[in-house]
């Protein structure tokens, strides 16, 4: 088999339904029932909702589990070099072989039918966690909540809420009590559920419906804290008080993601060497990322050069936050979004911390937003914003002014994972 095995047949996928996102299980369902329901062999589900955060909380609820010897099948979205990426099949990226063999049976077994692109490939995901023996299976939440597709689980062992804030409003509604509800509907009777920090809105919302549906739930704040503490992090819960190094992943708001990491690994009744490995093994890529090699670090000589993916005016907060965390440096945006984006809300914490900004659209992307339109978001935000034709002509703008400044690549997981394409 080739790389273009899948390839083809991800195209082919992409026209299976007029619209890339469609919340409902009924299609769902009906493959996964064609396909003889996959959903019910997996290994012990772990299922990761929320805002921001779900992809970090994983990484390092993975690196937990594997470090205490368990295997894992993970699931996580988007993809930013490869589609592989998306499905890690016991500690794996699925192989070319079996992502073909398994997408080839899914669009043959869906004759046709409407589906979207997430859909069916999330069908095959569970087709090929089902046919290959692990410990866990961690479910990454791929919009919402209720209808996302990849809650067809009847019995998780855990499920766990992030941070929930304002994002896909289109899709989720336009106030935080309507999003938090749709990420709720993860929840399952009986099944405990990791609440991380939330908006008082947010809460209430989660902890009515856990009520409602019989979901224990072990919420930040009343069942266990997080914090810093001089060069690590403390955790506290029930069970005692844990000292522990930072996360080597960049951003206060990491701690955080440990926290509610560390809480889903003590309530399966894992010990040091997990919760260890929580914080300082996990890895994920486009989150506040250093890029070290290849031809953009070569071409930025002196200059530091980041890489992240956030997209949504938390995410800005967050960014602002590590940002002003850093030896002090000149700092610079090239920055890329959607056009579904709330790209004022995003920007405007950033103001404090950068110097300006180039606005580049995302290659490759239909729905970016125009580079021109990006500037102009920018400038209303308070930025000295400018426009480039790639990346690369804006990294060139920004070191012929300031050979040595530090440049955040930011704004979409779509520009990120055209970043770490071309840079090797």
């Amino acid at each position: 088999m080739t790389q273009a095995s899948s390839d083809v047949i991800l195209e082919r996928m992409m026209a299976l339904h007029p619209k890339i996102i469609d919340l409902t299980l009924d299609r769902v369902w009906r493959l996964l029932d064609a396909l003889g329901n996959p959903q019910n062999d997996l290994p012990p589900v772990i299922h990761v909702a929320g805002t921001n955060g779900k992809g970090s909380t994983l990484a390092m609820i993975r690196a937990g589990l594997e470090a205490s010897g368990q295997t894992v099948h993970a699931y996580t979205s988007p993809h930013l070099a490869r589609f592989h990426e998306r499905i890690r099949v016991a500690g794996n990226l699925i192989s070319e072989d079996d992502l073909t063999a398994v997408l080839d049976e899914c669009y043959t077994a869906n004759d046709g039918g409407n589906i979207t692109y997430f859909e069916i490939t999330t069908c095959a995901a569970l087709l090929a966690f089902a046919r290959t023996p692990a410990d866990y299976t961690l479910l990454e939440v791929g919009l919402g909540g209720r209808l996302d597709a990849t809650n067809v689980v009847a019995k998780p062992v855990m499920t766990a809420i992030t941070p929930v804030s304002i994002d896909h409003q289109q899709f989720l509604g336009d106030t935080l009590a309507k999003i938090a509800f749709e990420k709720a509907g993860i929840l399952k009777r009986g099944v405990p559920c990791v609440v991380a920090r939330q908006d008082g809105d947010a809460l209430e919302v989660i902890e009515e419906v856990a009520a409602r549906v019989g979901a224990p739930l072990q919420a930040y704040g009343q069942h266990w804290h997080v914090g810093p503490e001089r060069d690590g992090l403390v955790y506290q819960d029930e069970l005692g008080l844990l000292d522990l190094p930072r996360p080597n992943l960049p951003g206060d708001h990491q701690i955080s993601n440990a926290g509610t990491a560390l809480a889903v690994l003590r309530a399966l009744g894992l010990e040091a060497t997990a919760w260890e490995a929580a914080v300082s093994q996990a890895e994920w890529p486009a989150r506040m990322q250093r890029l070290k090699t290849g031809p953009l670090v070569d071409a930025a000589g002196g200059a530091e050069l980041w890489l992240d993916g956030g997209h949504n005016p938390a995410a800005g907060e967050a960014l602002a936050a590590h940002l002003v965390s850093l030896p002090k440096r000149p700092t610079y945006l090239i920055c890329g979004m959607l056009n579904t984006k709330d790209i004022g809300g995003y920007l405007r914490p950033l103001t404090r911390v950068a110097e300006g900004l180039v606005a580049v659209s995302i290659p490759g992307e239909a729905n970016t937003l125009p580079a021109d339109e990006t500037a102009a978001a920018a400038r209303d935000s308070g930025f000295a914003a400018e426009t480039a034709d790639s990346v690369q002509a804006a990294l060139a703008a920004i070191l012929g002014r300031e050979p040595s400044a530090r440049v955040l690549i930011c704004g979409s997981l779509y520009l990120a994972g055209a970043i770490l394409r071309e840079n090797g």
